[in-house]
């Protein structure tokens, strides 16, 4: 962000081209991976475990798989997360990318592991 004004940083999130907005959707990762990787944050993706460091009661601490990412909303939904409907029924609760940590990467992505692999090899 250049702007330190909030309406222009919204304006910037909210007419950002794809590529970035993907970009806006990582998060830490937890300290053994760190260790593990030499990279502080990722990309969160489908299939990663993430654990929920804020929010309300029911959703703190809680630890999941990432069943959807939306990139528009910079938010993530994790399974064993719901909220009640008018209803009654349950719906999946989506919460923020920045309010998790991963905690298992996925690494089925052939890129994704050669990526984490080039860092490992350049820090060490």
């Amino acid at each position: 962000m250049v702007s330190k004004q909030a309406r222009k940083q919204r304006k910037a999130l909210y007419n950002a081209p794809i590529h970035v907005r993907r970009r806006n959707v990582s998060a830490h990762l937890s300290d053994e991976l760190i260790k593990q990787t030499n990279t502080r944050s990722s990309r969160v993706i489908v299939g990663d475990t993430v654990r929920v460091l804020r929010g309300d009661e029911g959703v703190k601490g809680v630890e999941g798989k990432v069943s959807d990412v939306n990139t528009k909303t910079g938010r993530i939904i994790v399974e064993g997360i719901t909220m009640p409907k008018a209803d009654g029924t349950m719906k999946a609760r989506p919460v923020h990318s920045s309010n998790v940590i991963i905690t298992k990467l996925d690494l089925t992505d052939p890129w994704r592991k050669e990526r984490l692999q080039h860092k490992q090899e350049g820090s060490a």
